[in-house]
């Protein structure tokens, strides 16, 4: 039985049956409405948990979807479900591909320096003062990047930029 048609609440319901008229009277290709149905079937198996499922309807989804905003966000999901499952390299890979498909994508930038940031405080904490200062520069970078594109986000990574010397610049806005 097909994701959408197991919904049991009323909100999933109602969004389900919104997405399908919309998708009716949306005029775009039959592809192109396939693909949507994979990617909202994903994200509902996300919401549950059922991530080896929402992968699945992820790939689905890349496979039919040609917008690259559409795919950056496929991607993205992709990206937070492996990073929920520890799968950093896998993350970052998903972020990464996100950010060339669309490169105004601020939250995967934010997503790419928290692993960083993570990486970064692992290696400080087995006494790998290099490595760490690597991987705290690169989450900087990235930082800065997510802060510059969405100025009101991102406040506590603002002041740990600030208070690590790493903010290259006082006021992002």
């Amino acid at each position: 039985m097909p994701r959408t048609q197991r919904n049991d609440n009323f909100i999933d319901k109602s969004f389900t049956v919104m997405a399908d008229i919309i998708l009716k009277i949306l005029p775009t290709n039959k592809k192109a409405k396939e693909a949507f149905v994979y990617y909202r079937d994903g994200m509902s198996a996300q919401a549950d948990g059922e991530y080896a499922e929402a992968l699945d309807n992820y790939n689905e989804a890349l496979e039919l979807e040609e917008d690259a905003n559409d795919r950056s966000y496929i991607l993205y999901n992709m990206g937070l479900i492996y990073a929920s499952n520890g799968e950093h390299q896998r993350a970052l890979d998903q972020y990464e591909l996100a950010i060339e498909s669309n490169p105004r994508l601020p939250q995967a930038l934010n997503n790419i320096a928290v692993i960083y940031h993570y990486q970064g405080e692992q290696a400080k904490s087995v006494g790998d003062v290099d490595a760490s200062e690597r991987l705290f520069d690169k989450a900087a970078q990235y930082w800065v990047r997510a802060i510059r594109m969405a100025p009101n986000n991102y406040l506590e990574a603002q002041n740990w930029l600030k208070t690590t010397g790493r903010s290259n610049i006082d006021v992002y806005f």
